[in-house]
């Protein structure tokens, strides 16, 4: 002890002169003492408080005041305060006792020299015990500091031995974060393992314990609380070697980072949505065309976006929706709200159906659970998903939605909405200028009343369809009309009633066209259309009646009133009238004028056309009525044996009384029953005389052979030919056969063999006609249902001074009763044809030398003779 220290020294003693002894023995010992003498329990118990002593002696036994009692005062008010007796009479019991109760020390009064000694020891005993009471209070408080720390961490402190892996400490933050209490955790030791998401597990266990140093390793990955709730975690851990360099033991920290690493995966996404953006409008400053801007918007949303579907619907005038472009095929529930919404906008329950009606965006953000969603179920059978529709207008109105898929529930916030309502908005700027182009570009090329293609536009459209006339070496009609007395209608009813004529002519024009490219309005009331491909100017005159009693020709509708209108037209003809569309342009204009000057309903540009059409036109009118009248007849011509001359058949030909009662050849008006159409009916008729002839010949008694009739191209192409012929027949015992030419099989062979073979099952002969100078096929004839081939004239009247025409003969004979057929000569007009086909083993011949066609009542008479 320092010698300038002094100790303050309370001597709870009765007798003075013991106390003095005791401090000078003290002070001899070269102590530093300041004292306080109490003699009675009052006065000792003061001194206590207001000396506070740092050493007590005290004796044992005292007359007012016991040394025990002192004992158990000090013990109370000051019990860090050494208390040594200092006695002449204690004995060994009493000592003990004294010791018990907490006395530091006893000194008898006989051996004071004890005293200094043991009074130090006490202060160094009081001063260590102060210490450590020091110390221990600083651990207590760092303790209760780490306890409070731990408490309030989110992070999880844990501690697990090693190799053994044995968890010997964890925080109370492993129930905020692995969802266990501490004394759950510590009773299953491998919790944490089995929290593991996993997806995770095996990379997680390869990783640990990680590095076998004391360098810190941490690491990210999921768990799954006992509630199902996955968190993404942090773990940060230390380990630790002992003396020999072996991992003893494993410290480290786990932090719940699940709301970080959801930022993070947010700032990741709205960075792949802001370039989704630059991306997306790179596309629409680039593309122009309204599909493939649907088609690069999905595209970009699923490359760029990171969306793992995107589509977007249109919805048309007509209010019906359709999928305009996806990035996937679509689904049969997706099919399902697209039929839903377009079977009645109004009723349908879906998502899409409220976004499309409302016009604002549609966001679920989990699909399996939104009961606003229709269909769900079908639509998340293989998981869940987040979904966004973004509704599309374009000048002001809804005209279709974009719908962008995320691959998990939870994606859609308001930044990224923010972003998308953005780009959709950069969208419909892109759909308006193209809208705003494409009507810029209608108007200059379109009529904006009729929407037809204005002058400007068929103009190209006709030099395109000159250039292919002149490569096909095809003629090509431009027809110019207007609507007569237009004036007077806008001027009785209004210019809304003028429109409305103007529109249904337009509407007309299409529907009998057919091709929209082929008919314009050139303005006001005038109108044009085109014929590519025609045959020659009655062709063209034969449409224009036709197609102008469709488009004039029937009343219209106007406000509630009938009208009837007309119109004058003026016909151009290429290449005879113009070689370009401007000299054909003006050439039908000029005959337009023309015709209104005349008054005539439609002039060809050239004169002489016009004669001649007028001629063309005249005999279709007559041959119509004669249709209508059934003023047909019919001639016959008869085939005839070879061998024996007798009539073995009979030809019946078609024939009519023309303009001036004169006979018209059939070559100059069976061609014209064909191109109109007449000829169904003609031929309905010849087959019902042919069968009234026949019936009557044999009702008289002249047995006559069969009766032939032609039959046209136009006949055969009709699906109803068979049924046609047997109710014109009226029965099978008919007596009326066919004759086909062999070019005409060759339009459709299969199904012409199923309608001849049905007709040869009802007894009907089959001929082929003019065998030798069509395209047929030798692999065909074999299949063909016929009886008999007849060789054409041509071949006939050059086999007695070609030998080639005589092969031609020989070989068909030939062919002919190899296929066990009959063969017929046509056009033999000299006995010595009839000779030369004799000898050739032909069977029958027709023509001039035997007989001409002539009239049933001069026929009547040759079968008289034969």
């Amino acid at each position: 002890m320092s010698q300038a220290e002094r100790i303050r020294v309370l001597v709870a003693e009765d007798n003075l002169a013991d106390a003095e002894l005791n401090v000078r023995e003290l002070e001899r010992a070269g102590l530093a003492v300041e004292h306080r003498i109490a003699d009675t329990e009052q006065k000792f118990a003061r001194e206590l408080g207001e000396f506070a002593p740092d050493v007590i002696l005290s004796d044992f036994t005292m007359p007012k005041f016991d040394g025990m009692a002192a004992l158990a005062l000090a013990l109370e008010r000051a019990p860090d305060t050494p208390f040594i007796f200092v006695s002449g009479t204690i004995g060994e019991e009493y000592a003990i006792r004294a010791l018990k109760n907490g006395a530091t020390d006893y000194v008898l009064k006989d051996n004071l020299l004890r005293l200094p000694a043991a009074v130090e020891r006490a202060l160094q005993e009081a001063r260590d015990r102060a210490a450590r009471r020091e110390t221990e209070r600083a651990l207590e408080t760092t303790r209760e500091r780490l306890a409070s720390i731990f408490h309030s961490l989110p992070d999880v402190v844990w501690s697990v031995t090693l190799p053994a892996r044995q968890l010997i400490y964890v925080s109370p933050a492993v129930a905020q974060v692995y969802g266990r209490t501490p004394e759950e955790a510590l009773a299953k030791p491998d919790f944490w393992v089995d929290a593991i998401h996993p997806e995770d597990r095996e990379r997680v266990l390869s990783e640990w314990p990680g590095p076998l140093d004391d360098k810190i390793f941490d690491t990210e990955y999921r768990i799954v609380r006992p509630d199902g709730a996955v968190r993404w975690i942090n773990v940060r851990r230390r380990i630790f070697l002992n003396s020999a360099g072996v991992p003893e033991r494993a410290d480290g920290l786990v932090r719940d980072i699940t709301g970080a690493v959801r930022q993070r995966e947010r700032l990741a996404r709205l960075g792949r949505i802001r370039d989704l953006l630059g991306a997306a409008n790179s596309a629409f400053m680039r593309i122009r065309e309204k599909r493939e801007l649907f088609v690069e918007f999905c595209r970009i949303a699923v490359a760029r976006g990171g969306f793992v579907l995107a589509r977007v619907v249109e919805l048309h005038r007509s209010g019906k929706l359709s999928v305009a472009a996806t990035t996937k095929d679509l689904s049969g529930a997706f099919g399902a709200i697209v039929e839903e919404y377009n079977r009645d906008p109004g009723s349908a329950r879906s998502l899409l159906a409220h976004a499309l009606r409302s016009g604002q965006v549609a966001v679920s953000n989990d699909m399996r659970g939104d009961r606003r969603v229709s269909e769900r179920a079908k639509l998340t059978a293989v998981g869940n998903y987040s979904l966004v529709i973004l509704p599309v207008r374009v000048e002001s109105a809804v005209v279709g939605a974009a719908m962008l898929r995320a691959g998990e529930p939870g994606f859609f916030d308001q930044e990224e909405l923010a972003l998308l309502s953005e780009m959709v908005a950069n969208l419909e700027f892109a759909l308006e200028l193209e809208a705003k182009q494409a009507k810029l570009n209608f108007l200059a090329l379109y009529d904006p009343l009729t929407e037809l293609p204005n002058r400007t536009l068929f103009q190209d459209r006709l030099t395109q369809a000159l250039e292919a006339s002149r490569r096909s070496a095809k003629m090509l009609a431009l027809i110019v009309f207007d609507i007569e007395r237009f004036k007077a209608i806008n001027d009785a009813l209004g210019q809304r009633a003028g429109d409305q004529v103007l529109r249904t002519v337009a509407d007309r024009m299409r529907a009998v066209v057919g091709d929209v490219n082929r008919v314009a309005r050139l303005g006001g009331n005038m109108f044009a259309v085109m014929y590519p491909a025609i045959q020659d100017a009655a062709d063209a005159a034969r449409i224009l009646e036709e197609s102008g009693a469709e488009i004039v020709g029937r009343p219209l509708q106007v406000e509630g009133r009938e009208l009837n209108i007309s119109s004058k037209a003026g016909i151009a003809l290429f290449p005879e009238d113009g070689a370009d569309a401007d000299a054909l342009f003006r050439n039908a204009e000029a005959a337009l004028k023309r015709a209104k000057e005349t008054r005539e309903r439609f002039l060809f540009y050239a004169a002489h056309i016009n004669a001649r059409v007028a001629e063309q036109v005249d005999l279709e009118s007559r041959l119509r009525r004669a249709v209508e009248r059934r003023e047909l007849f019919l001639h016959f011509q008869p085939k005839v044996d070879l061998a024996t001359r007798r009539i073995v058949g009979i030809e019946a030909l078609m024939r009519w009384v023309g303009p001036n009662n004169l006979m018209m050849s059939p070559a100059r008006f069976v061609p014209v029953l064909e191109e109109t159409g007449m000829i169904l009916e003609a031929g309905r008729q010849v087959f019902e005389m042919a069968d009234a002839v026949y019936r009557e010949w044999e009702a008289r008694g002249l047995n006559p052979p069969r009766i032939a009739v032609n039959v046209s191209a136009l006949q055969l192409r009709q699906r109803s030919f068979v049924n046609d012929v047997r109710a014109a027949l009226g029965g099978p015992d008919n007596g009326v056969d066919l004759e086909i030419t062999e070019s005409l099989l060759m339009d459709d062979v299969e199904e012409s063999i199923r309608k001849l073979r049905a007709l040869r099952d009802t007894g009907m002969r089959i001929a082929l006609d003019d065998f030798g100078t069509g395209h047929s096929s030798l692999a065909y004839l074999s299949r063909l249902p016929i009886d008999t081939i007849k060789i054409d004239r041509s071949f006939v009247h050059g086999m007695i001074e070609k030998a080639g025409d005589t092969s031609i003969v020989t070989a068909i004979i030939s062919l002919a009763q190899a296929l066990r057929l009959s063969v017929v000569a046509e056009g033999v007009e000299s006995e010595e044809q009839a000779r030369l086909l004799r000898l050739l083993r032909c069977d029958q011949m027709q023509g001039y030398l035997f007989s001409p066609p002539v009239p049933k009542d001069k026929f009547e008479g040759l079968l008289r003779v034969a």
